[in-house]
């Protein structure tokens, strides 16, 4: 069975959110954050400390939109994926890199600088010029769902998985009052799809059987 270990609102919601899309068996496990320095027994399995961590098998893998491609074509086919032939292909591989590449990055920096450093290490400077930032590249977001439900080729894929976790982060964070008119809509749509309620179901419930407290995370 496919284990993922996961911090409440972590990037690891993106391939729970694929796991309950697609109606895959899986174990979650609920770490504190930061697991390297709450849960230092995860370093023996996952030396980098980091959420998401996935075990599928000998497989093991560290990047949330990775396994969420991964288990895509794994345990597909799915209507999630988009395929070479398809001319939307280059767009959905594109959505996949820059939902953390360029949407996630800056937000951990906004996050970071106003929540997770200590009192005397925060820096607003630093968290408003990264706010722009991500604000900015996601106009792409905006322009993209202007005309269209969805990111790419006609449905819902895993590209809209990848890119709503950012849209999440940011809502958590603060930022989601400056969305546009086009993201916000988007987004409202993302929350009322079965599998994001069932994913967040999943998240409370195991942080409650687990005991590990909610807090916001990238």
């Amino acid at each position: 069975m496919i284990t993922l270990y996961h911090c409440d609102a972590a990037r690891s919601f993106r391939p729970l959110w694929m796991l309950e899309e697609m109606g895959l068996p899986y174990e979650l496990k609920m770490l504190p954050f930061p697991p390297r320095v709450f849960a230092k027994d995860y370093l023996a399995l996952n030396p980098l400390g980091t959420i998401p961590f996935m075990i599928d098998g000998e497989t093991r893998m560290t990047e949330s939109s990775g396994i969420c491609h991964y288990l895509g074509i794994t345990y597909g086919p799915t209507p999630l994926m988009v395929g070479p032939e398809d001319p939307a292909y280059g767009a959905f591989l594109n959505w996949m890199y820059f939902s953390d590449a360029t949407l996630t990055f800056p937000q951990t920096l906004v996050l970071r600088y106003t929540q997770l450093e200590r009192e005397e290490r925060r820096n607003p400077q630093v968290a408003t010029d990264y706010a722009k930032w991500f604000l900015g590249r996601l106009r792409a977001v905006e322009a993209a769902t202007a005309n269209a439900e969805t990111l790419c080729a006609g449905r819902f894929t895993a590209a809209d998985i990848v890119i709503g976790y950012a849209l999440r982060l940011a809502s958590n964070i603060g930022l989601a009052k400056d969305f546009g008119p086009n993201v916000a809509a988007y987004w409202s749509r993302l929350q009322q799809r079965d599998g994001y309620k069932r994913a967040v179901a999943a998240e409370q419930k195991a942080g409650q059987e687990q005991d590990v407290a909610p807090r916001v995370r990238a």
